[in-house]
This record gives C-alpha cells, sequence and structure tokens, in this order.
C-alpha cells in the first residue's frame, strides 16, 4: 500500500520541457514545475516487484486514476483483483478472495510521509528530496534518483524515469528498506481530462467484512 502512495503521489508529476531536464536538479525542478499543472491523471500500470531477504518476484497489471487533492484510485485486475481507494478523506483497501474492505483515514500532514504529503499536494520535490542520476527503469528513458531529506521508514529512495523528449513519465521504481524493489511502470497515460470526483466513491461490496480502527462490522 505505501508503494502505491509513493507512486500516487510522483505519476502527478509526468511532463515538462526537455530543456529544463539537462542535471539531475534541474529535471527535479521541471517536474515540480510541471506537477503544480496537473490536476488529474489516469494511465494503465504492470507493477514488478523484486523482494529483499526472500528474493521473491511477482507481477501485477491495473489501472489507476489520481485527482489533487488526495484522490485516488488503483484498481488491480491480473493476477488478482484488488482496488486502493481514497476519498481524500478515507482510504479503502479491498481483496475480494479476503471477503474484506479496511478502511483508514487520510494522514492529516503533520503525520503524512513524503509521499502522502506529495500526493496530498502539499509536497514539493526539490524541498523534500536530494536528486542524483540514475538509470532508467525503461530502455530509452532518463531518470532522477530522489532521495528523501527526512528519513521514512518505509523506503530509501525513489527513480523516476521519463521519456528523453517529452519527459513524461513511464516507470518509477522505490527500494524499501528491506531492500525489495518495486518498479511501476506506466502507459496509455492521460492527464487533466477533468476525472470527476464520482471516480474515487467507494461502494462496500454486500457480505464483505469492514474493518475500521479495529472493529469488524457487516
Amino acid at each position: 500500500m505505501r508503494t502505491v502512495l509513493i507512486a500516487a503521489g510522483l505519476c502527478l508529476s509526468v511532463l515538462a520541457t526537455s530543456q529544463e531536464a539537462q542535471t539531475p536538479d534541474a529535471l527535479a525542478r521541471a517536474l515540480q514545475k510541471r506537477y503544480q499543472g496537473i490536476r488529474d491523471f489516469s494511465a494503465d500500470f504492470v507493477q514488478v516487484y523484486r523482494g529483499g531477504v526472500l528474493k521473491t518476484q511477482s507481477r501485477e497489471e491495473g489501472k489507476v486514476s489520481i485527482k489533487k487533492p488526495g484522490r485516488m484510485r488503483w484498481t488491480y485486475v491480473k493476477p488478482e483483483k484488488k482496488e486502493f481507494v481514497s476519498d481524500g478523506t478515507k482510504v479503502y483497501s479491498y481483496i475480494p478472495l479476503d471477503q474484506r474492505v479496511i478502511v483508514s483515514p487520510v494522514p492529516p500532514d503533520n503525520q503524512a510521509t513524503t509521499p502522502a504529503l506529495f500526493l496530498a499536494g502539499s509536497g514539493d520535490i526539490v524541498r523534500d528530496f536530494t536528486s542524483a542520476a540514475a538509470e532508467g527503469a525503461v530502455p530509452g528513458t532518463v531518470a532522477v534518483k530522489l532521495t528523501p531529506r527526512k528519513s521514512d521508514p518505509e523506503f530509501e529512495y525513489l527513480v523516476v524515469s521519463l521519456d528523453p523528449k517529452t519527459l513524461q513519465i513511464r516507470a518509477l521504481t522505490t527500494l524499501d528498506r528491506q531492500g525489495g524493489q518495486s518498479t511501476l511502470t506506466f502507459t496509455n497515460l492521460k492527464e487533466n481530462t477533468g476525472i470527476s470526483d464520482k471516480e474515487f466513491a467507494f461502494r462496500v461490496p454486500r457480505g464483505v467484512d469492514v474493518i475500521t480502527n479495529g472493529q469488524t462490522t457487516k
């Protein structure tokens, strides 16, 4: 789930001008500048995870929609169906096979991680990260490595891979504290299409358990 939040924040930073992206610091500034003009974003994605200690590997596919401030919907369709939805106030985590929905509040700014702040529109790439050159996760891309200035308990750094001509995002890679690496690759990207708030309204399916603050209801 934390990887989803990281990606949700940074995948809003999808375009800039290639003239601005000559150095890692300039690329970071260009991402932040463009991010400020992005209101909503949608894409298809493939997520590949390679575990640290256990050396596990998984591959998942789905669709994502994001809208400022703080709204998102990640719908996984392969190999297992699951959803993570935020309506800006609450976060809903639903895995049909588990027959339960976990509901949690969107954390306030003073309790949120850097990626969550960025998702909410309160973050700043230049302010919150140091930048360095990196190798792109997709052939033919340029990349910047972003390390949080404030240590995060969940991840060490992010690598954003971009199209060298348009600087549209192609992939986002995160390294967690256990040595696991998650790479989200995006296709069919669309920005500022006026996504309705209804897209982020979660309807609890019939017959599932709803867990809120540790309490279970039907």
